[in-house]
């Protein structure tokens, strides 16, 4: 079936679009809503047999652009190491490679890059950006067990989940479209979804940070912003408080989308067997004996002090105040009861007036009650029973009404404006019979359905090559203009649709071409017209320079000193100040003298008003704290990223370990450990005059070695994707 004919049901439902019949003028302008109509590949222009590349060879025709060379074999299989698993390549890795001299060598590696259990953690990281997630953000609900949806991500890029089937499992929770089936005797009966799958709505319940599980008025919100961001690559949230300023979306459309998520109520789930709940009750048990303990404890050596200090304060009260306070509270009526409660403010004993009264012997045994106390409570928090936060549909909140909010506060609804469910560019006629979510995930993820594969693939490029070939992947509304390349894009987009979804192929396809291939170093003279004719290298004469994002950055450096532990999934790690301490049940501290450390992705992040969240190093190298989608991360160069590279503990315990790994594999020889520092850092051998500079540095003596791999370490060249 061609992708033209698949694509004919959707035209009438785009065309017949409210939104776009009260704009008729802005819909030749919205372009990625026009059909997906597979362009040809351009004819003799390469002789590379992949359709990138003659699309990329047209655009250089066309304007008398001449590519630079290709990358010799050292620096593209960094780069492809980097790009897909975001590990570097072993000195081994790197000979297997330079011995292979087959004509497939360097695609053979693509595919033993793609398959390994590590992209799936690479490319996790990319799309988590896109869809806010974090380990904290205040009163996140779901913060207990969010470290499953991003598992869930991880192990659905390794398995090769189809695009279409990702993003529907995070709706709805299902992966298929059919969700009902008809038994022999004609009794139709819901499809279970597929256990995993419950973890990749943490999407969803990740929106939700009011604190009060019952009252998810957030959530609805947070999701018309997220997925209209990440899935249709629109800003429908500018249309919160008025019709969108630039693309025909109107509030009323925010809203109807809005309220597809409306029914949704969060639902706690337990994990483990029940011989596990049995187990965890009875632990639970002695933690709260020991609580109860310390609390009495603490009651009875305060009782006197805190006693006094009522006594006086209730004395300063008006006669008639006075009297009524000490009135028993069942005695009192409910205006007496009122003017008691206005009091309580001013009667209440906070701990330090009590610790101001007491004698030092006093004090010493409340603090130290009080660090039991914690610690137990610690303990209690470390118990907790291991929980995960999805969404399911509410009856009751399906049965009522959805209004426009102007001032986006759900607790002030405009009654006098209803809206039903919908969302931009919707039918006229919306079938919910199965849900409306479902209908709208149908819809969204539909072959048909021009904007899905645009955006993905758009996205899928951007990661590859550092810049989308639309230049804002989260906007492709007026305001984000045209792709340069708009033949390209949709021959990728339709490519997509063709190859049912699968994102390794197109990782493949992508990584595979000559355009990726080339060197990003040019000589300025022999560019001269090419700087001219494309300064910004939007039509790939050269490959881009790219600076590492925080994550590779730091696994390469563990990678280096043979101390990364690369174990898949699991709760996230904290590197900052709290070691040991403030550890909530989805992190957990890394160990001072850790000989190990885990992967940067699975490195604690998020957002806190009473502290900090996200450590120092991930924000240093830019990373988000998930408050706001993350589309691409900016790439600045500044003096906390020379600082961590310099004198932070990670560098310090990594460069002994490098030494220390170059002393032993190099059999005490220098030159043999220069030579492996540089394979190790670099991927590739030192010039003969780094080679003189290193070892006069190093003055014959192996105690050097540790300076050595700093100075390794803080090359640019390191934290650089040439």
């Amino acid at each position: 079936m061609s992708i033209t004919f698949r694509l004919a049901w959707l035209l009438p439902v785009l065309i017949s679009s409210p939104a776009l019949a009260e704009t008729k003028g802005k819909q030749e302008t919205l372009w990625v809503l026009q059909p997906l109509v597979r362009p040809a590949i351009p004819a003799g222009t390469t002789r590379s047999p992949n359709p990138i590349d003659a699309f990329i060879a047209a655009g250089y025709k066309a304007r008398g652009l001449q590519p630079v060379a290709r990358a010799d074999k050292r620096t593209l299989l960094r780069r492809v190491y980097l790009d897909l698993l975001g590990i570097p390549p072993t000195p081994a890795e790197q000979d297997a490679f330079l011995q292979d001299s087959s004509p497939d060598a360097y695609e053979k590696v693509v595919d033993q890059l793609l398959a390994d259990a590590q992209h799936g953690v690479r490319y996790a990281r990319h799309w988590l950006d896109v869809l806010r997630y974090a380990d904290v953000d205040e009163s996140m609900t779901a913060e207990p067990g969010i470290y499953l949806w991003r598992d869930w991500v991880i192990n659905a890029l390794n398995q090769d989940l189809p695009y279409d089937q990702f993003v529907r499992a995070q709706l709805t929770g299902y992966r298929s479209t059919a969700r009902i089936k008809v038994s022999p005797l004609g009794t139709r009966e819901r499809l279970e979804p597929r256990p995993e799958d419950m973890y990749a709505r943490g999407l969803l319940a990740r929106g939700h940070v009011s604190g009060d599980p019952m009252h998810p008025k957030e959530l609805s919100i947070a999701a018309a912003e997220t997925v209209s961001t990440a899935f249709m690559g629109l800003t429908v949230g500018c249309a919160k408080c008025h019709d969108h300023m630039y693309d025909p979306i109107t509030q009323r459309d925010f809203y109807a989308m809005k309220a597809l998520f409306d029914p949704l109520a969060l639902k706690k789930v337990t994990l483990g067997t029940p011989a596990d709940m049995f187990a965890h009750g009875r632990a639970l048990d002695e933690v709260e004996k020991r609580h109860a303990a310390l609390e009495e404890s603490i009651r009875i050596l305060i009782a006197p002090y805190k006693k006094k200090l009522y006594e006086d304060r209730v004395a300063l009260l008006p006669p008639e105040v006075r009297a009524l306070v000490q009135k028993p509270e069942q005695e009192r009526t409910a205006s007496e009861q009122k003017i008691a409660d206005d009091y309580f403010p001013v009667l209440r004993i906070d701990p330090a007036k009590i610790m101001e009264v007491m004698p030092a012997a006093g004090r010493q045994e409340y603090q130290r009650l009080q660090d039991h106390l914690h610690q137990v409570e610690r303990d209690a928090l470390d118990a907790a029973y291991p929980v995960f936060w999805t969404v399911e549909v509410d009856p009751q909140r399906e049965s009522q009404k959805s209004y426009i909010l102007t001032s986006g506060d759900p607790d002030r609804p405009e009654k006098n404006h209803e809206v039903m469910p919908g969302w931009p560019f919707a039918p006229a006629k919306i079938e919910f019979h199965e849900g409306r979510i479902k209908a709208f995930s149908d819809w969204l993820t539909a072959p048909a359905n021009p904007m899905f594969a645009r955006v993905a693939v758009n996205r899928l490029w951007q990661w590859h090559f550092d810049e989308g070939l639309h230049k804002t992947p989260n906007d492709f509304g007026n305001l984000g203009g045209k792709p340069e390349q708009r033949q390209l894009l949709d021959w990728l987009a339709a490519e997509f649709v063709e190859r049912n979804f699968s994102m390794k192929q197109m990782h493949r396809l992508m990584v595979t071409s000559d355009a990726y291939k080339l060197a990003s170093s040019f000589d300025p003279v022999v560019a001269k017209s090419n700087l001219k004719a494309d300064p910004s290298n939007a039509y790939l004469w050269h490959f881009r320079l790219q600076r590492l994002e925080a994550e590779p950055v730091w696994d390469s450096i563990f990678s280096a000193a043979q101390a990364l532990d690369a174990s898949v999934g699991g709760p996230s790690f904290d590197i900052g100040a709290r070691r040991g301490k403030d550890q909530s049940r989805s992190r957990r501290a890394v160990p001072a003298q850790s000989h190990k450390m885990r992967r940067a992705a699975y490195m604690v992040r998020g957002y806190s008003s009473q502290r900090d969240v996200t450590p120092q190093f991930l924000q240093a190298f830019d990373v988000d704290d998930g408050r706001a989608s993350c589309p691409l991360r900016t790439q600045t160069v500044t003096a906390p990223q020379a600082l961590f590279m310099m004198n932070s503990d990670a560098i310090e315990q990594a460069c002994g370990q490098l030494a220390e790994r170059l002393k032993k594999e190099s059999g005490g020889d220098l030159a043999h450990a220069v030579d492996l520092g540089y394979r190790i850092t670099l991927a590739r051998q030192p010039a003969p005059s780094e080679m003189a500079h290193a070892l006069a540095y190093l003055e014959e003596n192996p105690a050097r070695l540790k300076s050595f791999a700093w100075l390794l370490f803080n090359l640019d060249e390191f934290i650089y994707v040439r």
